[in-house]
């Protein structure tokens, strides 16, 4: 666990892969990559069709291809056998279901930390997470009146409402922990045990609870929500019913800016990471690559081109 990585990825898009595949093509061979789906390129896998056609000048953007991924027109199933077979034959480091919870400065490196709480150290970031990623949703029939009263994260809970979060990561915790010291809050968590949030927040929470300025719904889930008069009637599965203003969902899949800003990302007034000429964000050898830059979406030759980008100036930092 002492060991400290050149670079540390966030991502196993395009541009984390081509972080990865152009750093270990020139030189570096201590690179490692965080995924928190099953496999690379979820992006592609979960939004594109199958047999969608995959254009390399993505919405009519001519792009010249700078790296060592000769990427061209094809289909889905092409790219993503295109980048199967390049993660193979450069045998990445990838760690596969494994979700970054904070990145901190460590001295002069960086320190990761995961959702299940393992740490690594990195001398260098690169974060290439998804635009088109969204925070997980519930099974259940969400009333299309209660839409705007059903969140994920809590920028816009208010003192003096009623809320319930539903969740048993750190992200439910912190926001738990911190609606508690503003407004009436009720934390629900299906099992009855915490096993996946830090120390820090485990005795937060324990001191909330017993000061009884956070009540807790443990060991039972939600079966429905219904629409009782504007407010959120939560049905759990002990066959009990409460009613709440407000309901915040951090049952994973925090959304991209959400983690951004826990990481002290400075972000532009489109929630887009503020970058210089060197893809590097506001925290000195933290470098963003991918269509998180973008408005309304890069494209998979940009994302590579990124990459390369980015290893070049490491190299050139070395």
């Amino acid at each position: 666990m002492n060991k400290i990585y050149d670079i540390a990825i966030i991502g196993a898009g395009p541009g984390g892969i081509s972080c990865a595949v152009e750093g270990v093509i020139s030189g570096i061979k201590n690179i490692i990559m965080f995924e928190k789906g099953e496999e690379h390129s979820m992006t592609i896998r979960k939004f594109y069709k199958d047999h969608k056609r995959v254009d390399k000048d993505y919405k009519g953007q001519k792009v010249e291809l700078n790296g060592n991924i000769f990427f061209n027109d094809g289909t889905k199933e092409s790219t993503l056998e295109l980048f199967d077979e390049i993660l193979k034959n450069h045998n990445i480091d990838t760690k596969f279901k494994s979700e970054i919870e904070s990145i901190k400065k460590s001295n002069n490196n960086f320190l990761l930390t995961t959702t299940d709480n393992h740490t690594y150290h990195a001398k260098y970031i690169v974060v290439s997470i998804g635009k088109m990623g969204q925070p997980n949703k519930p099974a259940y029939k969400i009333p299309i009146a209660l839409l705007k009263k059903v969140l994920y994260n809590i920028n816009d809970c208010q003192q003096g409402e009623k809320i319930l979060v539903v969740g048993g990561g750190n992200s439910a915790v912190e926001y738990a922990c911190y609606l508690a010291t503003i407004t009436d809050t009720t934390l629900n968590y299906r099992r009855t045990e915490f096993s996946r949030i830090n120390e820090s927040n485990a005795q937060n929470i324990e001191e909330l609870i017993k000061q009884k300025k956070l009540k807790t719904k443990f060991g039972i889930d939600i079966e429905a929500l219904e629409d009782e008069e504007e407010k959120i009637k939560v049905l759990f599965t002990d066959k009990t019913s409460e009613i709440f203003d407000k309901i915040v969902y951090a049952i994973g899949g925090v959304a991209p800016i959400d983690f951004l800003k826990k990481c002290g990302i400075s972000l532009d007034a489109n929630n887009i990471p503020i970058i210089n000429d060197k893809l590097e964000s506001s925290i000195k050898n933290l470098f963003i690559a991918g269509d998180i830059l973008f408005k309304s979406g890069g494209s998979i030759a940009i994302a590579l081109n990124h990459g390369h980008e980015i290893i070049k100036e490491i190299q050139n930092r070395a």
